[in-house]
């Protein structure tokens, strides 16, 4: 498999767990169960990575999800497509730096303090 899906970057998104965790792969695997990837043409995957790695995207997904036994949320496409991603042309440099360094480092705090501006916010509920 050179071609196709296999060979795209993407991230991966796993079906239940209790917050977004996504995962870069750099086109050297194939999406099987129990995981929903992402690919594009336009976003720099690690910036996106970052806005859904923040607490503001999970937001979006704790509104319209169920909670499955054990507290876990689950991360269907149906779902996931309601998540609101700024404007990619709004995004400034610096901005999009600290989402990449916080996507990187796993840093749900730090994706989440350079998200909450591009969103228009200040904080988030507790």
């Amino acid at each position: 498999m050179v071609n196709g899906l296999y060979s795209k970057e993407k991230l991966y998104l796993p079906d239940f767990k209790g917050a977004l965790f996504p995962v870069l792969d750099r086109g050297e695997s194939y999406p099987h169960h129990n995981l929903y990837w992402i690919t594009s043409e336009k976003w720099d995957l690690e910036l996106l990575g970052g806005i859904l790695l923040s607490r503001v995207a999970n937001l979006f997904i704790d509104s319209y999800s169920v909670r499955m036994r054990g507290g876990y949320l689950r991360f269907q496409a149906q779902y996931l497509r309601k998540i609101r991603v700024p404007n990619l042309d709004g995004i400034d440099r610096s901005s999009a730096a600290a989402l990449r360094k916080a996507f990187r480092a796993h840093d749900g705090a730090a994706a989440t303090a350079a998200a909450l501006p591009l969103y228009g916010l200040d904080s988030l509920p507790a």
